[in-house]
């Protein structure tokens, strides 16, 4: 299980495809792990080197104490880029890895070649909603909050035809560290790029879902709009698009990857 020490902070990575191909980094949702994008591998692979990882506070990554913030998030991606000998990459990030994207487009550009901001939003919510996600999660731990997660993640019809992938996404929420998952809503609560967004320059891809009650479709046409030299898809799903539209997403990052 390949791992990076960075300042005593243990992350867990994974490396795969062609040495020689470009590298695509990809940042998952919040309550999940890398695993989040197993989906996506066989498409990815024969034409990227794909670096995918877990947020400190998940997966196999290690827990530090305290809130987490989206610079420190940001600053982790770019010692895993130096690890594994990488100036540039394509960033592809959902969620909080969109946050984490829009951060390293601001404060890192020459670190990035093409940007993926996936069901996402310069500021994802009110402060009120994530302090009342740290107080549910502080008082009855994470199977609240995985059963809570499944009905905004996928929509009804999904969750009833694809019980195998909503299931091992149900497995990473349970498997989450309820101080990281703490520590990870702290810092999408304080992120706020509205103001910051018109100084990102592309080319950008926005990927919405047509059902994400999250980061709604109009969330995204604000991104893509402010955002020099992007454009907005619109996909069949709800939050986590790359599972629930697999096909459609994929066809999307490789188009606009590959373009």
């Amino acid at each position: 299980m390949p791992t990076l020490t960075i300042e005593g902070l243990r992350l867990h990575y994974r490396l795969e495809g062609r040495a020689e191909a470009p590298v695509l980094v990809l940042s998952n949702s919040l309550g999940t792990s890398l695993s989040m994008w197993d989906a996506q591998m066989p498409a990815l692979t024969p034409h990227f080197r794909v670096l995918r990882y877990d947020m400190r506070g998940h997966g196999a990554s290690d827990v530090p104490a305290g809130e987490y913030r989206v610079d420190e998030l940001g600053h982790d991606v770019l010692r895993l880029l130096d690890a594994v000998g990488c100036e540039r990459a394509h960033f592809c990030g959902l969620s909080i890895g969109g946050l984490i994207g829009q951060w390293l487009a601001l404060h890192a550009p020459q670190r990035l070649d093409r940007l993926v901001l996936c069901n996402t939003a310069a500021r994802i919510a009110q402060p009120d909603v994530w302090d009342a996600r740290i107080a549910l999660v502080r008082e009855k731990g994470m199977a609240e909050i995985a059963a809570g997660a499944i009905t905004r993640w996928f929509t009804p019809a999904f969750v009833a035809r694809a019980t195998a992938a909503v299931e091992a996404v149900r497995e990473q929420l349970l498997a989450t560290s309820p101080t990281g998952y703490i520590s990870g809503v702290a810092a999408v609560r304080d992120a706020d790029f509205r103001t910051a967004l018109p100084t990102i320059r592309g080319p950008a891809l926005v990927i919405a879902g047509s059902e994400d009650l999250t980061t709604t479709v109009a969330d995204g046409r604000r991104l893509a709009e402010a955002i020099g030299d992007a454009r907005l898809v619109t996909l069949p799903a709800a939050h986590l698009s790359n599972i629930e539209a697999q096909a459609d997403f994929d066809a999307a990052l490789l188009a606009f990857l590959r373009g």
